[in-house]
Parts: structure tokens; sequence; C-alpha cells
């Protein structure tokens, strides 16, 4: 036969197309996903798995008058195969190329931006209320992992879903894998669900045995009804009010095409339950979906290969080291993460101290006040999180630890631009948010080394504190093994310069002594964004006669704005330059790119000072 995909420039020819034409097809796609994501890099796992239900919702819905919402969204790139991107996808999460989540912006299929776990369901179902206000004859489709169900918003959505009159349906991809192992009760139902092979059994073999007398078999379905209650208990889902299908193999074709168009003619909502494998058609992800959840580019038919220089030394390895140190030394330490066990640098801590490794799952909010109970008895729990999910907590950061004073340590993975997630991953805004808060401390490590002495600062303290660190490796300082810390809310000088001083919080730091050179400037290593070292501002203020503020965060709010506010509490006038990230959303791309674009480079700030302060001023 000949190829389809070419012939593709959106779905509509799917719907026409007989069921072989249809396996065809996710042949070609699974193999377009596996040749463009070798070269460029991104999620691999989770859209191999997803293939054939993507060729199916796209043959049985009208897309996009049909809504069809993928949650997360890193599972979406036989969508974007599929809805006239293909000769895009060389440019995959590469600056000015397609995202690597969905984007509002850059398809009409595209009906909601995410990227953050357990947000199809509500959003599925405002869109499914909405063309029901509207009068509008259009279903909404809420795709989502069985991780991601695990958040208490999914189960919001789904109490609320469960009253409402529309045109709904929620289809669980259960592939028993989200980035880290799934964890917590209802995977366990899930996997005794999917375990009971005596049910599955005996359903098929009565099919197969009656399906030839027909009075038989309509007597066996009705039999296989009653027994599905005896064997198989009212599903948690049906409690909601859903009309629970499932679970049915989500890369057999002739099971996902007929079942999805029944549903669709079905009123009410309605929940399919399908099972995937991550991975699905390349052998070597099957084996090891987490190692080709997200890799770099790789050959394909040699698979993933380590390097042969060593690399630098992440932030994240070092944050690993550091809590496996200090958890040995000090019996009250706890390590908790929201699902991001590999991500967080949590392996090797989860290995040697399982009893004091707590995941969560995809979690935040609960992860942050879980913490603070645990504090609450003693115990110095220290929560791995990513600065772009602790977004999703900030209630239980100031409710739950902040106004309780608790020593919490959140240990912010990901501060700054992350490169090719993109701005729903970028950690840009955890300076404002946190240093607005009574009780908490903010750290800003400029290096590797710094990270360890900070980690151990924080873990000092009586209340609660926060270490925002980088994507990948920094400078490569070596940290020294030991568990010292720096002391609390004090920075240094780094270079003795003339008229201009730089104040740095953060990596930040390496660029700004660069740049400093060209000038001549004095460099501070800020090193807290809270509490700011006011003594060291207000002597390098009085020797200097403009200060530059250099932060990889907001500048509203941030860092540079709590120098301003000291200077001001001070009553001291000074010529101030604030340098951050910008007030706007910032795509995918290089990090390098991406930073020099905004002038976040030595280039950049050598000429942002040139060009504000011209000749330095005098002090």
């Amino acid at each position: 036969m000949a190829p389809l995909l070419p012939t593709l420039h959106d779905p509509s020819p799917i719907r026409h197309y007989d069921r072989l034409q249809l396996q065809q097809l996710a042949d070609e796609v699974r193999a377009c996903v596996l040749d463009n994501v070798s070269r460029t890099g991104g999620h691999l796992s989770s859209n191999l798995g997803t293939v054939e239900l993507t060729v199916a919702l796209h043959h049985v819905f009208n897309t996009p008058h049909d809504r069809l919402v993928w949650d997360v969204g890193h599972q979406t790139y036989p969508h974007k195969i599929l809805t006239g991107r293909r000769d895009r996808m060389p440019t995959l999460r590469q600056q000015g190329g397609i995202a690597g989540f969905p984007q509002r912006s850059e398809s009409e299929y595209d009906t909601f931006g995410t990227a953050h776990s357990s947000t199809s369901i509500s959003a599925a179902l405002g869109m499914a209320m909405a063309a029901k206000q509207k009068g509008e004859d259009r279903h909404a489709v809420a795709i989502i992992g069985d991780g991601a169900l695990t958040a208490g918003m999914a189960f919001e959505a789904l109490n609320n879903a469960g009253v409402c009159d529309c045109k709904l349906l929620v289809i669980l991809n259960d592939n028993d894998m989200s980035i880290s192992p799934p964890v917590g009760a209802l995977n366990r139902y899930l996997a005794q669900l999917m375990s009971g092979q005596f049910y599955a059994a005996a359903k098929n073999v009565g099919k197969t045995v009656l399906r030839g007398a027909p009075p038989l078999f309509e007597l066996a379905r009705r039999f296989e009804q009653h027994a599905k209650g005896m064997v198989v208990p009212a599903t948690l889902f049906e409690q909601f009010g859903f009309n629970y299908v499932g679970p049915i193999d989500g890369h057999d074709l002739d099971s996902l095409v007929p079942t999805l168009e029944n549903l669709r003619q079905l009123d009410g909502p309605q929940f399919l339950h399908v099972v995937t494998k991550k991975g699905q058609g390349y052998k070597l992800a099957e084996a090891d979906p987490v190692a080709y959840h997200g890799p770099g580019k790789f050959d394909p038919q040699v698979g993933l290969v380590k390097p042969t220089t060593v690399p630098k030394q992440t932030f994240t390895q070092v944050f690993g080291q550091w809590l496996c140190d200090t958890a040995a030394v000090d019996g009250r330490l706890v390590g908790i993460t929201p699902a991001m066990r590999e991500g967080s640098g949590l392996v090797e801590f989860e290995q040697r101290f399982p009893d004091r490794y707590y995941d969560v799952g995809i979690a935040e909010q609960h992860a942050v006040t879980f913490a603070a109970g645990l504090a609450c008895e003693g115990l110095k729990p220290v929560v791995a999180i990513y600065s772009t999910f602790l977004q999703r907590a900030y209630d239980q950061l100031i409710h739950d630890v902040a106004i309780q004073n608790l020593p919490v340590v959140f240990a912010l993975d990901r501060a700054g631009l992350v490169g090719a997630d993109g701005a729903t991953h970028a950690g840009a805004y955890d300076i404002p948010f946190l240093r607005c808060i009574p009780n908490m401390s903010v750290a800003c490590p400029a290096d590797e080394a710094e990270c360890r002495q900070l980690l151990t600062s924080a873990y000092e303290q009586d209340h609660p504190v926060a270490v925002r660190y980088p994507r990948g490796a920094g400078a490569g300082i070596t940290p020294h093994l030991t568990l010292h810390g720096l002391p609390f809310g004090k920075g240094e000088i780094r270079r003795k310069g003339k008229g201009i001083a730089i104040l740095a919080f953060g990596t930040l730091l390496y660029p700004a002594l660069t740049a400093a050179e060209a000038l001549d400037a004095t460099v501070v290593n800020m090193r807290w964004a809270k509490p700011l070292d006011v003594a060291l501002l207000l002597e390098v203020a009085a020797s200097h006669g403009a200060l530059v503020t250099l932060e990889e965060g907001a500048v509203m709010g941030g860092a540079g704005s709590a120098v301003l506010e000291a200077l001001q509490a001070a009553g001291v006038q000074k010529a101030v330059l604030q340098l951050g990230l910008p007030d706007q959303f910032i795509e995918h791309g290089d990090p390098v790119k991406l930073l020099a674009g905004i002038g976040l480079d030595a280039a950049g700030i050598e000429r942002a000072i040139a060009a504000r302060f011209g000749a330095a001023p005098s002090a």
C-alpha cells in the first residue's frame, strides 16, 4: 500500500479510512515519532504508547469541532503529526519551532494548552458545559494518564462532572507508569482491576463459544454484566456518576474504534479505561520506558549510549548526594517528592533510606502539607520539587508551613529557564512569590559547591527555607563533601572594581564576572534573596555610583525589587538597573541562546550597563 502519512494535511481523511488503513497509518505515525525524536530529543516512550489511541480518536471524532484535551501533553506528538504539523516535527522543542506540549496559538486542534498534569478533565468539562449552554452539538474528550489521575484536581473535576449532563468523555490512559513509577491506593486498585485474569478469560471464552448461537450469546452477555458486578465491584468512577467502560487494549484498533463509536452515541459523562504500553513498538523503549521518557538525540538502531566523556555534575546530582550525606548523619531527615524521583535526584536516596523516602504521587499540595505534618512531630522534611510545580501548592506553602513557621526545606530544581520544555516549566516566579511570605527564606547558590553549602545552611534553620538552583550543570565548581554551611543571610564581594557594582543572585554570577572585567565593575555574590544582606548592600551602595541587580528570575517583584526596597527603607538614593527575566513568557529553545536573546549573557549584561550608565558613575 502507498504511504498514507505524506498525503495527510489534516485529520479529516482519516474518518473515511478502513481498519487496514488505520493500522497502516498508526505504523507510519509511530515510525515518524521515533525518527524525529531521535534527531531532536524529546518525549518518546509516552508518545509511542498513544499512537493507536490518537489515530482512533481522530477517526471517530470530528476534530477540531469535537475537542480533544490531552493531559500534561507530552504524549501529543502523534496528535501533532496528524493535525498538519508533520513537516515541522524536525523543529520540535527548538527556538522558533513547534512546542513539546499542546499550544492553542500553534493549532486549532490544540484546544487547551497543557504541560502540568491533571487539568484535562476540568478543562474538558468546561468546554462540554459551554457547548451545552451555547446549544452546540459537540463532544469534549479528556485523555488523562493513571499517574495524573492521582492528583486532587482530577478528582475535583470528576466529582463535578458526574452531576453534569453534557457530552464529556474521560479516557484513562492506563500505562502503569507516569515519569516515576506510580504510587498510591488508586494505582493499586487499577493494578488489581487489570490482574483479574479470571474475569477476562471467562468473558473471552464465553463470547467465542457462544457467538454462533445468538440467544445463548445474549444470555451470556447478560450474565457477564451481572458477573462483572461480582468479580469487579462497582468502580470508583461509576460512583462519581460516570458510565464506566473497560478496560480495553489501547493498541487494538479493533477494540478502540467500535468502543469510541458507541460511547459517542451515549448521553451523559462517559469513562473509558484503556491500557497502553509506554514505548510500544520500539523494543528498547518498551524495556526501559524511564530512560526513554525524555531522551536527547540518539541513533534508533543503537539506542541510548553513555557519553564517552564524563559530563559535569548537575545541580540535581549535587542535591541528591547532599540529601544522602545529610540523612546518614541525621535520622530526622525525610525526603519527599511529588512523583519526580528521577528528575529531582532521589533515586539513590530511595535505595539507601527507603523508610525515609516518600513519593506522594502527582500531588504537590499534599506533598507540602504532608511535610508540614512531619515537621510538627520533630522530623526534618526536605521537599524536592521543581520551581514550576511548587506554584501548585502556594496556599499550602503559606497556610500550612509559613504561618506555623515549620522547618521545611524546599529544594527548588529547574529554577530559571529550562530550555526545551518552555514557559510552562520555567522557574521564573519563585523569588517573587516566596520572598513576600513571612518566615520564608530564599537562597540562590551561584554554583554547585555553593548549592551544597546553602542546602546545609537551609537545613540548619528552624524555619522554612527554599534553595533554588537551575536545571543541568553550572560553572563546574566541585563541591566539598563536608556538611559545612555558609553564613545565613550573608553575601560576599567577588570582584572589586569602580563606579558600578553588580549584585548577582544565583548562577548569573559567572557572566557578571566576565562582564565586570570589561567594565572594571565590582561584583557581589548576594547568595540570599531573603534575608537580604542589607549591611553588605549599604556598604557597596556607599562606595559606588550605581548598582545593577542580576537574577535568572522575574524582574517584577524579584531580588532586584528587594534591593530597591532595602535602599528606600534606609533612605539611600542610588541609580539601580534591574536585569532579569522580562515581563513575558519565554518559549522553548536552547537555554544559552534564550539567555543571550534577553540580554542575560556576559555580552548582554555589558551592553545593558553601558546603555544605561555610559561612563561609570562616581559614588
